[in-house]
């Protein structure tokens, strides 16, 4: 077995099962390879679980529970990490990104982090309370390097255009911006109208992520307010899955979401030249 040393138990439940999971083989003096047959793996899968690269799911949870008699502890463990909020979100997500080939993302009232400008982005975090966003900001124009090598689906509420963000240049920019990230190839963005004939779908209480790979399956990430929560059990993650397809039979095609788009930027050059006249006649209404 590798050697390398294990995730930090207090990073998170996640970190601790991989711990724990190295303490108890070691404990009992077995292999990699003796682990795997318990849990119908590979040395190789178990390795990562106890680096944390790979999840121990519910199932291999429970034949670890049955072989070892622990008394269920390992799937308490799990479940508990499945429903539970996990301080390192991001930097986990941004991994499952980079190693991704396949995201989907849904955002219901802010323009996604992977397709946010500087500025869009320097504004939101600042109007959110951050005393000095620029390392943040740093942070998450770095991830959009994804957008290089990945093939990345974005559904957009059409709230997410309109809802002001900075100023007029900087809505008028970031959805230019928008427009040209859908003319990459490997990018397709749909906008899902605010229309009563849309109505209310699923998806509107919080955003959802759906990161594909080939060493690790997919995972799947919702928001929430003050976190986020990664979910990689295949169960739920094909739950999230299908309410991702839910959504985007609600969204309009490429061209008509990008005349939305559009539309939504020229809306906000109206806004401007209204506020310049404004200044310069307060008189007039």
């Amino acid at each position: 077995m590798a050697t390398n040393a294990s995730p930090d138990p207090k990073d998170g439940m996640w970190a601790f099962i991989a711990y724990y999971l190295r303490f108890c083989r070691n404990q009992r003096e077995l292999s990699g390879d003796a682990t795997g047959r318990i849990i119908n793996a590979s040395k190789a899968t178990v390795s990562r679980i106890e680096n944390g690269i790979d999840r121990l799911d519910a199932p291999r949870a429970a034949l670890l529970d049955k072989a070892w008699d622990t008394g269920g502890v390992f799937a308490l463990l799990v479940w508990y990490a499945s429903i539970g909020h996990n301080p390192q979100w991001l930097a986990q997500l941004s991994t499952f990104e980079q190693r991704g080939r396949f995201i989907r993302i849904f955002e219901p009232l802010l323009i996604s982090g992977l397709l946010q400008t500087e500025d869009y982005a320097r504004a939101l975090l600042t109007g959110g309370g951050m005393a000095d966003p620029e390392p943040f900001v740093a942070e998450r124009i770095e991830r959009q390097s994804v957008l290089d090598r990945a093939f990345v689906m974005v559904l957009l509420s059409e709230a997410t255009l309109r809802w002001p963000v900075g100023s007029h240049r900087i809505m008028r920019e970031q959805l230019a911006h928008l427009l040209k990230v859908a003319e990459r190839p490997n990018v397709v963005l749909h906008v899902i109208p605010q229309t009563f004939e849309t109505g209310a779908y699923p998806g509107l209480d919080g955003g959802l992520k759906l990161v594909t790979g080939d060493d690790f399956g997919e995972v799947a990430y919702t928001e929430s307010l003050g976190g986020g929560r990664l979910v990689s059990s295949p169960v739920e993650v094909a739950e999230y899955a299908i309410l991702f397809a839910r959504i985007s039979a609600k969204a309009l095609p490429e061209n008509r979401s990008a005349e939305m788009i559009t539309k939504a930027m020229e809306a906000f050059s109206d806004d401007d030249v209204a506020q310049e006249q404004s200044q310069r006649h307060p008189g007039r209404e």
